[in-house]
């Protein structure tokens, strides 16, 4: 076995790098999360060093959402509360903490940082006015509503210093102020790269909540007080509510470390994922290797066993040759992927210079489970070729030539192959004609039979596909065209377990492709069918506006009609539904529904409008009236006006704003729909701008930057999946290239003789060629169709969560694909096709 390894290096080069590709890529991921792991929760340590129980009400803020504060009523956390809580036995004190988003503009009117990492909160100086937790670097704390503090890395973004006129912004106008600190702090949004704004208590409470508000109070124990026991005094304390949460804070802080944990499992599970499908890709490699190997060692095989080798011990040869190729590529992908693990790492940090970081981490587990499943995968896939190789009779020893055998019926196999192809393709068709998520799981199961069934079936398959681009080839490349197609469909075994490798990888990248067109178009209709405004004025990150924002952009110069567009969650019927609250007299200028009954003028009459599956949830028709459970603990009745398509970005229910306002004291606002005088105009979106006070969490958008917001956003996860699906395509060329060389090898008397009867090395090139890019088209042009199948079957169980859903074919990228394909084909045959070439004519068709 072992001089068989050495003795064969050239060939087992390809096997040895598909596995140590594979390996290293599991070894990266788990170099790369655990480290980044660590170093996140290492960044969060000091969260709550000052935290002995903590209370939160999640539904404060310009953030919460329309159920959240739907739901919860008026209960909230106050100076009155604050004083209970710090009146308590076990308090050595209590803080009232006021946290929201807050947006800083560097000196272009820019923001800075990102709008998820934008927080503002309130210093709360103790008696000798510091405030421990932000301990100022410069100047002092803000004193009142025009001055502010900023972290030490926002002021050197910003170019702010002591004095500085700095612009910050909330969900209304613009407020400027004087900067009186700068600050450090060890607050995690901070570290990670965020914007920290401080105000006093009561301009916080005024921009950030409410008056007299808070978002959270925070306790510290007394001496000798232990945090569960304060934690007990503290709860009776708090209002009922299901919005307040009430934890100590080594329960918050270790919360926080599991969520750090989970978020780097889920990232670790997901990269695993594509690693695995990688080695999946390899087994067929390492498969297809050791079958040309034991073909082409028939003689020496069938000596051994003449001279008395028994059965089993040509079996262990050729496994102990794959464990010695496992052993060693693991290794070297085990080193390779530690150096995968620190160049993430790196990029990460250049990506964002704030991402946290720390020593590289390598546990024993990491080590552990690329060895095992490195040897594991090669000498499994080994294992088919060496039982095959044990069945050699002695007598074959006599044979004068060095061919392969000649290849078993493929019935048996074919069967096997149809049985499972047509179970997983009937449960695909059944749950995609579910049209909800109950079909997800039969899709995905019949996805992997189906899968399966054509792995099993492409030998079948090589045939009639191939003889149809017979014409094709003959007319391109001649003789040796017709040559390549014959050598193609020889044996069809190796030219499935080579096609096989790319079968899999255009099939996820095709698939990928096709929801992503087909969701994108479903949005793009959805904005275009729904939206005849120029212009979306909405809040960054999806906060609400305040309600100064719709009034200044009502008055804006340019402006024929606007309307918030407000939010709300209701009960109609017992059925938790959500509002969508609009202008009466505006909203045929603004929106557009498909109406199948009734009329938008309901709306200015105090009637609801309802789109369909709603309707017939509730079993309403025009003229119906439903029971209705306002969020202010008030019932009453309301009348359906109309009833539309379901689609677009309205939601299932449409009121006017004037009703709403009813129930609603300070209603969510969600966006304002503008319509110009004369239509989208860089004039109307500049007036627009101005009318928020040049604000920088304030965005304005025409319907085509909308669409543009989205394609780029699907285009960002498809080339995010392009790129970690690239290592398996890699392999899959690899395998290509080692089939290719290892077929020129056992046919070198074959290419001897066609040299010695005039075949020149032109043609030998390309009839090596040929056959690599058929071969490589075959498996593309399964994958590609096997791909767009199961796309259509996903789309179909996401119609339910995505209304207007249909399956959109890109023939563009997938004919793209088609031809990268091709051209993967013929770069894998360069080296074969070059060494086929080079045969010694005498050399070659020597007999022994």
């Amino acid at each position: 076995a072992l001089r068989n390894v050495l003795a064969h290096k050239g060939r087992l080069l390809m096997t040895a790098l598909a596995v140590m590709l594979g390996t290293a890529f599991v070894a990266g991921t788990m170099v790369f999360s655990d480290t980044f792991g660590k170093a996140m929760r290492d960044s969060n340590s000091k969260s709550y060093s000052d935290v002995s129980v903590q209370v939160v009400d999640h539904s404060a803020g310009s953030r919460a959402s329309a159920k959240q504060k739907s739901e919860n009523g008026n209960a909230s956390l106050t100076d009155a509360t604050v004083q209970q809580l710090a009146a308590l036995p076990g308090t050595a004190n209590a803080r009232g903490v006021v946290s929201g988003f807050t947006g800083v503009a560097d000196r272009s009117g820019n923001l800075i940082g990102q709008f998820w990492a934008a927080k503002g909160a309130n210093y709360a100086p103790g008696t000798d006015g510091k405030d421990p937790r932000y301990p100022m670097a410069e100047g002092q704390g803000p004193k009142n509503g025009k001055e502010v503090a900023l972290d030490r890395k926002t002021a050197d973004k910003g170019g702010y210093k002591i004095g500085d006129t700095v612009r910050v912004a909330v969900n209304g106008p613009v407020v400027e102020a004087k900067l009186t600190g700068v600050f450090t702090t060890d607050d995690p949004v901070v570290n990670s790269g965020g914007t920290l704004t401080l105000f006093d208590r009561a301009t916080a409470q005024q921009l950030l909540l409410e008056p007299g508000r808070y978002s959270g109070i925070v306790l510290t124990a007394k001496p000798g007080t232990t945090e569960d026991a304060l934690l007990a005094q503290a709860q009776p304390k708090v209002p009922s509510g299901q919005q307040f949460d009430v934890e100590t804070g080594a329960k918050l802080k270790a919360d926080e470390q599991e969520m750090i944990t989970k978020s780097t499992d889920a990232m670790r599970t997901m990269l695993l994922v594509f690693a695995a499908i990688s080695l999946f890709v390899g087994i067929f490699i390492i498969a297809n290797t050791f079958t040309m190997l034991v073909a082409q060692r028939t003689k020496e095989l069938a000596l051994l066993r003449a001279i008395g080798a028994s059965r089993k011990q040509v079996t262990r040869s050729v496994l102990i040759e794959a464990l010695v190729i496992g052993a060693f590529s693991a290794l070297a992908g085990l080193l390779a992927g530690i150096g995968i693990g620190a160049g993430m790492q790196s990029l990460m940090g250049s990506l964002n210079e704030n991402m946290p970081h720390g020593t590289l981490v390598i546990k024993p587990l990491t080590i552990a489970v690329t060895l095992v499943v490195g040897v594991l995968v090669t000498v499994l896939s080994a294992l088919l070729p060496a039982v095959r190789a044990a069945r050699i009779a002695p007598v074959a020893a006599m044979s004068s030539g060095d061919q392969p055998t000649s290849q078993k019926s493929l019935l048996v196999r074919n069967t096997i192959g149809s049985v499972l192809a047509g179970g997983g393709l009937a449960m695909i068709g059944y749950g995609a004609s579910t049209g909800n998520d109950n079909g997800r799981l039969p899709v995905g199961f019949g996805a992997l039979l189906a899968l399966i069934g054509v792995f099993v079936l492409l030998p079948l398959l090589s045939r009639p596909v191939v003889a149809l681009i017979g014409p094709l080839l003959r007319k391109l490349g001649g003789t040796p065209g017709k040559l390549a197609q014959q050598n193609a469909v020889r044996n069809p075994r190796r030219t499935a377990a080579t096609a096989a490798a790319l079968t899999i990888g255009l099939t996820l990248v095709s698939g990928l492709t096709v929801i992503g067109a087909s969701v994108s178009t479903t949005i793009d209709k959805a904005v275009t069918s729904s939206m005849k405004a120029d212009y979306v004025v909405s809040g960054a990150n999806g906060m609400s506006l305040s309600e100064q924002v719709p009034a200044e952009i009502a008055k804006a110069p340019g402006v024929a009609a606007s309307s918030p567009v407000t939010a709300a969650y209701w009960e109609f019927d017992d059925t938790h539904v959500s509002i969508t609250g609009v202008n009466a007299d505006a909203f045929d200028q603004l929106s557009a529904v498909k109406l199948t009954s009734g009329s938008t003028a309901a709306l200015g009459q105090g009637k609801v409008l309802v789109d369909q599956d709603l309707a017939t949830k509730l079993k309403v028709t025009e003229g119906s009236t439903v029971t209705v459970a306002y969020s202010d603990q008030s019932t009453g009745r309301l009348t359906i006006g109309g009833v539309y398509e379901k689609g677009g970005m309205l939601g299932p229910v449409l009121l006017a704003n004037s009703e709403v306002a009813k129930h609603e004291a300070k209603p969510s606002i969600v966006d304002v729909l503008v319509k110009g005088k004369d239509g989208a105009t860089g004039a109307l979106k500049q007036s627009l701008k101005d009318a928020t006070g040049a604000n920088p969490v304030i965005e304005v958008k025409s319907k085509q930057e909308i669409r543009d917001d989205f394609s780029q956003t699907i285009t960002f996860a498809l080339n995010m999946m392009y790129g970690l699906l690239a290592m398996s395509v890699l392999v899959a060329i690899l395998g290509v290239i080692n089939t290719m060389a290892m077929s020129v090898f056992e046919r070198k008397r074959e290419i001897g003789m066609l040299r010695a009867i005039g075949l020149d090395r032109r043609g030998i090139k390309r009839m090596v060629r040929l056959e690599s890019v058929v071969i490589s088209l075959f498996g593309a042009g399964i994958g590609l169709l096997l791909g767009c199948f199961i796309a259509w079957a996903i789309n179909g169980t996401l119609k339910s969560s995505l209304a207007g859903l249909t399956t959109v074919l890109p023939f563009g990228q997938l004919a793209l694909f088609l031809a990268l394909a091709g051209v993967v084909g013929l770069v894998a045959a360069i080296w074969p096709a070059r060494r086929a070439s080079k045969l010694d004519i005498l050399e070659s068709i020597k007999t022994d």
